[in-house]
């Protein structure tokens, strides 16, 4: 299959035509309409400093269902023992920019380059972005952020600065899904750490029927407070 050139045009090609690694489209921008609209049809960005955009789709998908959340005991007694603070879209963009220098990406080249930085820190004034912060002693520990289309979140990016900061971080963002009637979190690309957590591959078709099925408007929420 061809990667599909994108144009000024806020159009993207049907997923199911990304390549087997997943990647789908290259080019366009990363304004919030078009932010948006890759969201809601499965569709994220993902390339490195100096590259041209470039947009994918990968099948299988990882997905968390909420209910079907795995809490270990331990995390479970350090969440109750009163360890960390949680918050939430209390401090979006310092959330951000550790996950963009999170684990020596920095050094290694990471995909949240500045561009992608002030995009989502846009989204986030919005009211489409919300990041769950994970805090100890006044200092942050860890933290995720995404975007929330309607009764689906998209993970993007979590770090951790102190051991269990991001898997508190974690637990919290299923917690208010829960409580908001969230009923999907994208954890996009698979990794054995969110499969011991609950998260499992769908196949594509189950993946866009959840989209088509959740997703009805694309509503900006207000900024998020714990619930």
């Amino acid at each position: 299959m061809p990667v599909f050139r994108l144009t000024d045009t806020l159009l993207f090609p049907n997923p199911e035509f990304a390549e087997p690694d997943g990647l789908l489209a290259i080019g366009g921008d990363l304004s919030p309409a078009r932010l948006i609209m890759a969201y809601s049809q499965g569709i994220f960005p993902w390339f490195s400093e100096g590259d041209p955009i470039l947009w994918w789709s990968p099948a299988p998908r990882l997905a968390l269902f909420p209910p079907e959340f795995h809490l270990p005991r331990r995390l479970r007694r350090t969440i109750a023992s009163g360890t960390f603070t949680v918050t939430a879209d209390t401090a979006f963009a310092t959330v951000v920019a550790a996950c963009a220098t999170a684990s020596g990406r920095s050094e290694k080249g990471t995909w949240i380059t500045p561009a992608i930085q002030q995009a989502y820190c846009q989204l986030h004034e919005l009211g489409f972005a919300h990041s769950i912060e994970c805090w100890q002693e006044g200092q942050l520990a860890g933290g995720l952020y995404g975007i929330c289309l309607d009764r689906i979140f998209f993970g993007e990016s979590m770090f951790t600065k102190v051991s269990d900061g991001s898997k508190v971080a974690l637990a919290t963002l299923v917690q208010q899904a829960l409580q908001r009637n969230i009923a999907l979190i994208d954890c996009q690309m698979t990794t054995e750490h969110l499969l011991r957590f609950g998260a499992r591959e769908i196949p594509r078709e189950v993946f866009q029927a959840q989209l088509d099925e959740y997703i009805d408007r694309c509503l900006p929420q207000q900024k998020w407070r714990l619930l």
